[in-house]
């Protein structure tokens, strides 16, 4: 395995997990809230803080793109709304964005997806795991070379990318070079090697811990915890990668 190949991605709610991204070396950060929904769109104040945090020569911050929670085909307005979320996102400064549409019946919306990449202009379009959905990931991969997006997140269509490992491997096969690979998906310290012998061009991982609610039956502890970046779990996945 040549580790110098693998862009790592760690996706972050806050500030506080850029730095840690920007620390641990990581290519980029992916902007968003809402994890335990599988992320939504990020508010323009928290986009602001993050390019704050990544500084100079830090990770590029690319923003998640959904929303609402729930699966991925959406109505005119919903698809509206996120042209606008793209065009603020890159007017304020981020690097790319990630987006991901189907159509009635699990195909790629790819009216929608131009859209978004049409919105996005010069910025980085990645494909997330919407691509997992359909029914062949690696066909729809052909179609994301089509619309011209820079990268896909996928687990090669399994619930972890461990789980999808030998898809992703047919997927970086038939990219062959047009389009990157990004595996996503229960990736650790523990996967990560595998799936970087694949060939992947990059590991996308949340690192994440939860700061659990006070146990007192107050009404804060009715709130349930949220989730923060971990350091020592990104940095357990750079080291497994000999970076």
């Amino acid at each position: 395995m040549d580790a110098v190949t693998i862009a790592l991605e760690i996706a972050v709610q806050d500030a506080a997990g850029v730095r840690i991204a920007r620390e641990a070396g990581a290519a980029r950060a992916e902007l968003t809230q809402a994890l335990a929904l599988g992320g939504l769109t990020p508010s323009i104040g928290l986009l602001e803080l993050a390019l704050d945090a990544a500084g100079e020569g830090g990770p590029e911050i690319h923003v998640l793109i959904r929303p609402r929670a729930g699966g991925f085909h959406y109505d005119a307005d919903e698809i509206a709304m996120s042209v606008r979320d793209v065009e603020r996102a890159v007017a304020a400064g981020a690097a790319g964005v990630v987006v991901g549409a189907l159509d009635p019946v699990g195909g790629l919306d790819t009216d929608a997806l131009a859209r978004l990449r049409d919105a996005a202009g010069s910025a980085s379009v990645t494909l997330h795991r919407a691509i997992d959905v359909t029914a062949d990931p690696v066909a729809t991969l052909e179609q994301a070379v089509d619309l011209g997006l820079r990268r896909v997140l996928s687990s090669g269509g399994a619930s972890t990318a461990q789980g999808g490992i030998d898809a992703l491997r047919a997927m970086v096969g038939a990219a062959s070079g047009r389009i990157e690979v990004m595996a996503g998906s229960g990736v650790n310290a523990a996967s990560a090697p595998a799936l970087a012998a694949v060939g992947v061009d990059a590991l996308h991982f949340s690192a994440k811990r939860t700061i659990a609610a006070p146990a007192d039956g107050s009404v804060a502890a009715s709130m349930g915890g949220h989730d923060i970046t971990d350091r020592d779990a990104a940095f357990a996945v750079r080291k497994a990668l000999g970076l």
